[in-house]
Order: C-alpha cells, then sequence, then structure tokens
C-alpha cells in the first residue's frame, strides 16, 4: 500500500526570501556561477513555494525577487497560467498575435508558387508580412 505524508504548509517565508535574495545573486552575478550551487538554490527554493501558503508576504517577497516570481510561476502554470504576469501585457500580446494571425490569413498567394519548399514559402510570407525585416 502506498502512503503519501502530507507536506506542511508553511506561513513564514524566511526560507523562501533567503533562498529567493540568493538566487537574485546568482542570477546578477557579473562572474561565473557554479551550476551545481544555482540547481542547488534552484531545487531548494521550488520546493519551499511550492508548500509556501499564498498572501501578502509570498506576494512581496515574489514581487522583490523576479526570478523566484518567475519560478513560482512555472511552478503553478498548470493551474493558474501566467498568474503574476501583468494583465495589460498579456492581453497586448493576445491582440498583436491576432492581428498577425488575421494579417497572414488575409493575405493572398504571392509570388511563390504551392510547389516551393517550406522555406521559401514562410520567407515570402515572412516578407508579406513585414516588409522591414
Amino acid at each position: 500500500m502506498n502512503t503519501t505524508t502530507p507536506r506542511p504548509v508553511r506561513n513564514d517565508h524566511t526560507i523562501i526570501r533567503v533562498l529567493a535574495a540568493l538566487l537574485e545573486r546568482l542570477e546578477h552575478s557579473g562572474r561565473t556561477v557554479d551550476a551545481q550551487q544555482y540547481r542547488t538554490v534552484v531545487l531548494r527554493l521550488t520546493d519551499a513555494l511550492k508548500t509556501a501558503e499564498p498572501g501578502d508576504g509570498l506576494r512581496a517577497v515574489l514581487d522583490g525577487c523576479p526570478a523566484a516570481g518567475a519560478l513560482y510561476e512555472n511552478i503553478h502554470y498548470a493551474h493558474a497560467g501566467l498568474c503574476r504576469s501583468g494583465l495589460d501585457t498579456a492581453l497586448t500580446a493576445e491582440r498583436q498575435a491576432r492581428q498577425w494571425i488575421d494579417r497572414a490569413k488575409s493575405m493572398s498567394a504571392g509570388p511563390v508558387s504551392p510547389s516551393a519548399g517550406p522555406v521559401a514559402r514562410a520567407v515570402d510570407l515572412q516578407q508579406r508580412i513585414d516588409p522591414s525585416a
């Protein structure tokens, strides 16, 4: 019989704050960072974030440490999507993507023949969508 032991939910964000600050220092270090050290910090922070209780304290840590915020978002992506990304930014990106898709769909067949290879068709489409490219 398989049994699982529940992980305790932590309200104290001290561990997360320390690991997040360390991750920020590693991210912005001007020197080469040891890969094993980086991996260890990320794995420990991941474990801490998985058991952290959401709230103002956690939000403050994640807002102050963008790398930890991105990690938190990646951990919870399956349930919450890009929950920490600004709605305006996401909406603007979605609208822009929709415009590009509609624009590509509306273009008539150009000088590249249907028998041309996929690279030639892609290059032609890119040039018709954005002539400055």
